[in-house]
């Protein structure tokens, strides 16, 4: 007989489903706090524009690291909290040059693929499953951030 968690899925498979969130969660929180380093730091003749802009990609990662995180509790599991872990498990690595535009611009736009990446697995795990919230959240933030790629790029031509 197969085991289902509360709301309707495979134990195992959810499970499985939310170690892979956990993996995206350290992603998207490195990929924050290098947001808010680039929002603090950045210099030149696009400050203005740059900051701005920055504080607006970060408020939406906040977002979107709460739905991942809640995503995983909804599945059964507990999101991993710890920086450390995140560190340790993130693709997307600290910045550590945060003051130059271009530099800037291209880290987020590596960012966003490294996390379109790990999204579309998701995605195609979820649809296995039959998970309709977690394909849904992971279609929804793709799609929004292949744009994002488009524009940012934009900046760098």
């Amino acid at each position: 007989m197969e085991h289902t968690n509360k709301i309707g899925l495979n134990t195992v498979k959810a499970k499985e489903l939310a170690f892979e969130l956990n993996d995206l969660l350290a992603n998207y929180s490195v990929f924050y706090q290098n947001v808010r380093g680039l929002h603090w730091n950045i210099k030149g003749n696009k400050f203005f524009e740059l900051h701005i802009k920055f504080e607006e990609l970060y408020n939406n990662l906040i977002l979107k690291i709460d739905e991942i995180a809640e995503r995983i509790l909804t599945l059964g599991s507990l999101p991993n909290h710890q920086f450390s872990n995140y560190l340790s498990t993130s693709t997307i690595k600290e910045l550590n040059e945060t003051t130059k535009d271009i530099i800037a611009i291209e880290s987020i736009v590596s960012s966003f693929t490294i996390l379109i990446n790990i999204q579309r697995t998701i995605l195609k795990l979820a649809q296995e499953i039959e998970d309709e919230g977690t394909a849904s959240l992971m279609s929804d933030n793709i799609r929004e951030q292949e744009k994002l790629i488009w524009m940012y790029s934009a900046y760098l031509e």
